[in-house]
This record gives C-alpha cells, sequence and structure tokens, in this order.
C-alpha cells in the first residue's frame, strides 16, 4: 500500500516539473534518493495535442488543459496590462508546448576574457564545469543536429537529424552563398514513425522530449519519486538556516509537505514570487531574501519575428524548423544572439495569433473592439507573405535591478512584474536589425515586429547565483545563501540570458545540482 506523501519526510520535494524539476528530479530518484514532485496542475493525458491558447479566459479551463490559470500582470515601461503568457502549469510546465530546441550556449556566454568582456566578469561556474552536464543532457533529451560550423568547442555528440526537405536545403545553400553558417537546429526529438513535427504544443507520440518525458516519467519508472498534481504550493517555512516545511493546497485543504532537502523549480517568474509570498517574522520581505535580491534582475530574451522567403525558384513543404545560424551571435563586440526557423509559415493564424499578443501590450489594449482589426491586417499580411519562413532572432538581455519580479498580497497567486526596455538593448536591437538585413542581402525579407517584443517564455535571472551574497541569492551550487537545504534549478538562476534558448542550460545545471545533493546525501549530510 502505498504511504500517504503528506505524511512521510522525503529526501527531496521538487516544486515544479518542467524541465527544471523533471531533470533534477530524475536524477535524484535514479541515484536512489525518495522525490517527492509537487505540480500545480494536471498530470493530464499523454495523447492530448493542443496549443497552449493564450485567448482562453477560463482559469478552470485552462488548468484542465494544462495553461497557467490566471493572466500576467505586467508594466512595461511605465504601461500596465494583462494577459495569459506562454506558461505552462501541468507536469512537463512550459515544456509541454516548447519547440525542443536545445542548443548549448557559447563560451563566452559565461566566461570573461579579453577578446569577449563578460558583462558580469563571467559565471561562478565556468563553461568546462558545465561541459560533461551539457553532454548528458543532450542524452537524456535525445537531442538531435548538426554541429555548428562557426563553434570552437568539441562537436557535441548528437544523434542524426531527419532528413532535411527540399526547400530547406535550396534555403540553406542560399545562405551559404551569402557566406553563412546554417546549420540543422539542435533538437530534443525521436523521430518516430508518424512524427507530427510537434514544435510548439503538446506531443502525443511520445516523440518530442521535455520536462516530463525526459523527466518525470523516467523518475517515476525507478520507484523512488512519486508525484502530487493539481497541488498548488502557497509557501516556504522556516527559520534563518532550514526550511521546515512547505505549506500547500490540495484538494482544497492545506498540507504541509516535509523533506531533508527542497528544490524549486517552478519557474522565473513562479519561484522569485512564491518566495516573496513566504513572510514570517524571521523573513519579513520574502524567504532567503536577505539583501531585497529575490525577484530583481529579471530578463528576457528579444525577439526579432523576421519573414525570409525562400529561394526563386524552389517550392515550399511546408514551415521549416531545421535551420539555424550563429553568424549574428556576437558581432563586432556586441551580444546578440542566434537566428533560428521557428517551424511555421507567415500563414494568416500565426500572424493574427502575433498581432493579438503585440495589441494586448500597447496603448490600444484599452479599446478591446480594435482588436478585432487584427484579422484584416493579418488576412492582408498573409496574402504579401505567401511562402515566406518565419525566423526568430535572439536579442540577448542584460540584468538591471530595477527589473522584477512582484507580488499581489491580495492575490500572491498571480505573475507580475516590472519592466523597463533598457537604452542599450533598444540600440543593441537597431543594431541587430541592420546587420540581419545587410547579411542577407539578395533574400526577401520583412520584420515583423515594429516594437521590442518580450519573450515571456525564456523569463530568467530572478534569483541569480554567484559567489557574493551581496549580489546574488543562490551560491554557486544553487543553494540560497545561508539556507541549508533550499535549491533552485530553473531559469531563475541564470545571471545572464545567453544568447540561444535556456532549455539544455537549465537541463545541464538540474544534473550538476542532482549530483552536488546527491553526493551529500550518500555522504551522510542532510
Amino acid at each position: 500500500m502505498k504511504t500517504d506523501p503528506t505524511r512521510k519526510i522525503w529526501d527531496v520535494i521538487v516544486v515544479g516539473t518542467g524541465i527544471g524539476g523533471g531533470t533534477i528530479g530524475r536524477r535524484l530518484a535514479e541515484r536512489g534518493l525518495s522525490v517527492l514532485f509537487v505540480e500545480k496542475g494536471p498530470y493530464g493525458f499523454s495523447s492530448e495535442r493542443q496549443y497552449l491558447d493564450t485567448e482562453m479566459q477560463d482559469p478552470e479551463a485552462r488548468l484542465l488543459r494544462g495553461y497557467w490559470p490566471k493572466p500576467v500582470v505586467a508594466t512595461i515601461d511605465g504601461r500596465r496590462s494583462t494577459f495569459f503568457g506562454a506558461i505552462g502549469a501541468g507536469v512537463g510546465g512550459t515544456s509541454a508546448f516548447y519547440a525542443a530546441t536545445l542548443e548549448r550556449p557559447e563560451r563566452h556566454d559565461l566566461e570573461h576574457s579579453p577578446t569577449r568582456p563578460h558583462p558580469t566578469g563571467g559565471w561562478p561556474v565556468n563553461y568546462n564545469d558545465f561541459l560533461p552536464y551539457f553532454s548528458e543532457a543532450e542524452r537524456l533529451f535525445a537531442v538531435c543536429g548538426e554541429p555548428d560550423p562557426l563553434s570552437r568547442d568539441p562537436d557535441p555528440q548528437l544523434r542524426s537529424p531527419p532528413p532535411i526537405r527540399t526547400d530547406d536545403d535550396s534555403m540553406m545553400e542560399s545562405f551559404r552563398r551569402n557566406k553563412l553558417n546554417p546549420y540543422h537546429v539542435h533538437m530534443g526529438i525521436r523521430a518516430v514513425p508518424g512524427c507530427l513535427n510537434c514544435f510548439g504544443h503538446k506531443c502525443p507520440k511520445r516523440c518530442k522530449m521535455d520536462g516530463r518525458t525526459a523527466g518525470i516519467e523516467p523518475a517515476l519508472a525507478t520507484g523512488n519519486a512519486e508525484l502530487l498534481d493539481r497541488c498548488s504550493v502557497v509557501a516556504v517555512h522556516g527559520d534563518e538556516r532550514h526550511v521546515s516545511y512547505i505549506e500547500a493546497q490540495l484538494d482544497g485543504r492545506i498540507v504541509n509537505l516535509r523533506a531533508h532537502n527542497y528544490v524549486l523549480a517552478a519557474g522565473g517568474l513562479g519561484s522569485p514570487r512564491l518566495l516573496l509570498s513566504s513572510r514570517s517574522d524571521v523573513w519579513p520581505s520574502g524567504f532567503g531574501n536577505r539583501n531585497d535580491l529575490v525577484g530583481r534582475n529579471l530578463m528576457f530574451h528579444l525577439t526579432e519575428m523576421i519573414a525570409i522567403w525562400p529561394a526563386k525558384g524552389s517550392k515550399s513543404t511546408g514551415p521549416t524548423k531545421t535551420l539555424a545560424l550563429r553568424d549574428f551571435y556576437y558581432v563586432d563586440g556586441a551580444r546578440f544572439g542566434a537566428l533560428q526557423a521557428m517551424g511555421v509559415d507567415a500563414s494568416y493564424g500565426m500572424i493574427v495569433h502575433y498581432l493579438n499578443g503585440v495589441f494586448d501590450r500597447s496603448v490600444l489594449r484599452g479599446l478591446r473592439p480594435l482588436r478585432g482589426l487584427t484579422r484584416v491586417v493579418g488576412y492582408a499580411a498573409a496574402r504579401i507573405f505567401g511562402k515566406a519562413k518565419i525566423f526568430a532572432g535572439i536579442v540577448e538581455d542584460l540584468s538591471y535591478p530595477h527589473n522584477r519580479v512582484t507580488i499581489d498580497p491580495e492575490d500572491p497567486e498571480k505573475l507580475s512584474f516590472e519592466y523597463t526596455v533598457p537604452t542599450e538593448l533598444n540600440q543593441r536591437r537597431r543594431s541587430y536589425r541592420k546587420i540581419v538585413r545587410r547579411r542577407l542581402k539578395g533574400h526577401r525579407t520583412a520584420f515583423l515586429s515594429l516594437e521590442p517584443a518580450l519573450n515571456v517564455a525564456h523569463c530568467c535571472g530572478t534569483l541569480r547565483f554567484g559567489d557574493d551574497p551581496e549580489t546574488s541569492v543562490l551560491d554557486r551550487n544553487c543553494r540560497v545563501h545561508g539556507v541549508d537545504n533550499l535549491y533552485v534549478t530553473d531559469s531563475s538562476f541564470m545571471p545572464t540570458s545567453l544568447g540561444i534558448n535556456p532549455s539544455l542550460t537549465i537541463a545541464a545545471n538540474a544534473l550538476r545540482v542532482g549530483d552536488i545533493i546527491a553526493d551529500a546525501a550518500k555522504g551522510g549530510a542532510r
């Protein structure tokens, strides 16, 4: 008979089941520790195939489908807006809907050098220390693709990617004629027969590797892990140096869950929100918030949506998720990022969805009847763009203390943040657009974004790790400074946002921290 998880003292409780939570939980369970996963959303069905709908309003309907139930409240450049972000709330978290892009960062993302100075002086853990964990994460997530031609490091041992299509091959050759260096993007997929290319939505064929398929399910299969879904963590309780228990709401009742160690992996907005709302006489500003740094240094990526038309004479066989380039990653001393195919064509539905998001963050958002005009614009744009492929250019964000997660005392579950677009980021964005236009000369291109577009799914940095407690929340082991049993393994730990999707780095760090916790537990330390 299974033990009541609320009555057991676990080796580790993991809050959140995305890539950070799923990966560390699997590592700990496979190393013989007892693990309890706590997830706000439902376990769901593996056969689902659905997009993360940002238009649905009903909280219960959203939660049932694995979406975060409540809208995000954002104050961007002084303008307050409310929208449903691309944030998951079910087993697998947001990764259940992600595009499965799992790329390694570049060495300069983590390290300082005279030729490529790092804005923070470098991460507390260097690139070489992360290397074995990058490789291990690529193995666990079944990453396939081709080596980046511009990389100076040894080629990763990637699985062979699916064959490239004729029109993608044509576009790759046209990029090369521009003296660019395209390659097959690195993706966490097992191309099973009948693969549906589930990029950006749930996969029913056990093909896409995410926090659930690569983390939670293998962990549960060990017999050392259990899952509490539909369980919402309310607060973290403890003294100055130790977490005693976490308070959660399960089936309409309050329960206290206990473990020797606790791991927060509720996301770049969710984990700091939980700590900020965990206030007590010992922690009046929120648990672990000694120096008012919890929730600060919020970063995103700016996403530049670019329509690129195939070469003349080539036939389009549908959207591509194949191509990636790093020619714009670091140019003339400026930090930008990768350019990747999004896996969508410039269709009517995609354009309207994008324009609705822009409208919801604009000064016109209060005039809801005008929102219907996005359909007219979308129809016209789809006719104009025709067979264009949509690429996403990443522009790296940097950390500023005034950009931060906030909480509403009357509704602590609400995700909210304040963000001012830095002047230097706007300048880099303009430079990036000029460089892309220049290097893609000869291709018909069009930028779809007029204003800076924050990628909310890539939020990070809000519980940054570092060696100095005066400037960081976590130590180099991703343990809260001064607290002996509280760790963080989601995107919150990152001191810079990288020039690439953060997923592989989150998974690699989760494996690293998992080994630290397991080594200490096996050595007798609790």
